[in-house]
C-alpha cells in the first residue's frame, strides 16, 4: 500500500484539528477552556486546556492498521497503569481528577486527559543518573495486578516493514534488507512469552513502562514524575534501560539491589538494545505522516548499522 506524504499544509490542519477536538471534548466534560496552548507536537499533540489544569493527549501519528477503537484500548491500559500507580504514593504525572478516567473520542481521534503539572526549566536532565528511577518503578510494577501485552512496541514491526518494502526510498535497500533478516531472527523472540522464555528461561518478565522511562520523566520542583506510559507492557526490564550503556545499568543495578529488583542480564539488554534500534529503523514507515521523523532517525541507523547482528542471537 502506497503511503500518502503529508505537506506542511497537512501537518497544519492535523494540528488544528487536535486543537479543536481536545477543546471540544473539553468543554463537554465541563471544563473552562478559553486559551489552549499546544505543549508538544510530534506523535501525539499535547494540549494545555488553560485555565483548566488538565492537559490533553492526542494520537495523531499512528501505526498502519490502529484504528480509534485500538487506540482507545491502548489508552485504556495505560490509564488504568497510572492510576494504580498513582493510588499508591507513586510520583507520576496522574489522570485528570477533574473528568472521568477513560479515553474520549472526538471527530475521530481518542484522546486522554492528564493533570498538568508545572515544570522546572532549572532543573537538567541526567539520564544515567535517573536510571535509578527505572529500578523503583519496577519495584512498584511488579504487583500490577492488571493484563498487560508482551512487549507491545514490537507488535507493528512487521507491518512497518511491509510498508518500507511498499515505499522504496523510505529507508535504504540494505537497511531494510538487514531489518527484514534480524527480525526474521527476533520476531520469534520478541513475539510471545514463550518465545522470550525458550531464548532466555532465567530472565523473568514483569510490567514494565516500556518506552524509556528515565526519558520519559518531568521535572518539576518538587521532585521529579513518571510519566508517558503509552507503551506500557510485559516484557524484561531491559526493554526499559537500552541504550544507557554500562554506567546506566551500573547505576540500575546498584538502585535494583536496593529494591529488590533482579540485576540486568547483560545478554538480554544487548538484544532489547538491537530490538529497539530495529523498532526505530522500521519506524521510518511513519516518516511521511511525520517528516521530522527522518532526521531523528539518522542516528540511531547509523548506530544500528555498526551493531552485532540480531544482538548475537542466532
Amino acid at each position: 500500500m502506497t503511503i500518502e506524504h503529508l505537506t506542511p499544509t497537512d501537518l497544519e490542519a492535523r494540528k488544528a484539528r487536535a486543537i479543536t477536538a481536545a477543546t471540544s471534548a473539553g468543554r463537554a466534560l465541563g471544563l473552562e477552556v478559553t486559551d489552549p496552548k499546544v505543549l508538544h507536537d510530534v506523535f501525539s499533540v499535547v494540549v494545555h486546556l488553560a485555565p483548566s489544569p488538565v492537559v490533553v493527549r492526542v494520537p495523531v501519528v499512528l501505526p498502519p492498521g490502529r484504528d480509534v477503537a485500538s487506540v482507545a484500548a491502548r489508552q485504556a491500559r495505560e490509564l488504568a497503569v497510572v492510576s494504580w500507580l498513582a493510588d499508591r504514593g507513586l510520583p507520576i504525572v496522574r489522570p485528570s481528577p477533574l473528568v472521568p478516567r477513560a479515553p474520549v473520542q472526538r471527530d475521530g481521534l481518542s484522546m486522554t486527559f492528564w493533570e498538568f503539572v508545572e515544570v522546572d526549566a532549572s532543573r537538567q536532565p541526567d539520564f544515567i543518573a535517573e536510571a535509578a528511577l527505572a529500578a523503583g518503578l519496577h519495584a512498584a510494577l511488579r504487583d500490577y495486578p492488571g493484563e498487560l501485552p508482551f512487549l507491545s512496541p514490537m507488535t507493528a514491526v512487521p507491518t512497518f516493514l511491509a510498508r518500507l518494502e511498499e515505499n522504496p526510498g523510505l529507508i535504504a535497500p540494505a537497511d531494510l534488507e538487514r531489518a527484514r533478516s534480524e527480525w526474521a531472527v527476533l520476531g520469534p523472540v520478541l513475539s510471545s512469552r514463550e518465545g522470550f522464555a525458550k531464548a532466555f528461561p532465567n530472565a523473568g518478565i514483569q510490567p514494565i513502562h516500556g518506552d524509556a522511562p528515565s526519558y520519559n520523566i518531568l521535572r518539576t520542583a518538587s521532585g521529579v514524575r513518571y510519566a508517558d506510559f503509552e507503551e506500557v507492557t510485559l516484557g524484561p526490564a531491559e526493554w526499559d534501560l537500552a541504550f544507557l550503556g554500562p554506567e546506566g545499568a551500573a547505576v540500575y543495578n546498584e538502585a535494583a539491589a536496593r529494591t529488590g529488583v533482579r540485576p540486568l542480564d547483560p545478554a538480554v539488554l544487548r538484544v532489547m538494545e538491537t530490538a529497539g534500534m530495529l523498532q526505530m529503523a522500521a519506524c521510518h514507515a511513519l516518516v511521511p505522516q511525520l517528516p521530522m521523523l527522518a532526521e531523528g532517525l539518522a542516528p540511531a541507523l547509523q548506530r544500528w548499522r555498526t551493531m552485532p547482528f540480531a544482538g548475537g542471537l542466532g
